[in-house]
């Protein structure tokens, strides 16, 4: 019989139906990458190799031939490696682990903002004992400038730019610590 072991008795590989699964789990991920637009594929990590046959599969519009259009690109992304295509679910899924990381390390800075933002000088300790590269006068002086403004009723410039100042802090930290996870990084905002 093909496909089994002939000592052991058990199956060499996937079943006809697994391998049917993960081919229409391709189609479906084509698709998606289909509908985006050229600035949403541009932020994913899509193979340079694919993007003329995602171009094309949007450009047609009959139903059978964009049918057809759609098998075709399946077909080249199954040539793909599973890391590449796996990359592409994890940035098209807004559950995925790399959304997971960015919204936790957006949820860290916030938190950050608005405890500089009550507590004042202690924060600010805590944070520049955290971050020894951070300027404390910059930081300093943005905090003071968004008390200011939230006092006097004005648009939020000096917020929104403490914000980016500590995105930027905050990030590269991160960036020097791979091994930081999300809830390490929630756990840390606490």
């Amino acid at each position: 019989m093909r496909g089994i072991d002939e000592e052991s008795g058990e199956y060499l590989g996937p079943s006809r139906s697994q391998k049917r699964r993960e081919a229409l789990d391709v189609l479906e991920l084509g698709a998606k990458l289909a509908e985006l637009s050229d600035a949403q594929l541009d932020r994913l990590p899509v193979p340079e190799s694919l993007l003329p046959h995602i171009r094309e599969t949007r450009r047609i519009t009959s139903h059978i031939a964009r049918k057809r259009q759609l098998a075709f690109l399946a077909k080249q992304m199954r040539r793909e490696d599973e890391e590449t295509l796996d990359a592409l679910r994890d940035a098209l899924d807004k559950d995925g682990e790399a959304a997971r990381r960015e919204v936790a390390a957006m949820h860290r800075v916030e938190t950050w903002r608005e405890r500089l933002l009550a507590e004042g000088d202690p924060a600010l300790a805590q944070l520049l004992d955290e971050h020894p590269a951070a300027d404390r006068q910059r930081l300093r002086q943005l905090v003071r400038n968004a008390l200011e403004e939230r006092k006097r009723n004005k648009p939020p410039r000096a917020f929104r730019e403490l914000f980016r100042e500590l995105k930027t802090l905050l990030t590269t930290g991160e960036s020097e610590s791979p091994n930081a996870s999300a809830d390490d990084l929630l756990a840390d905002s606490e």
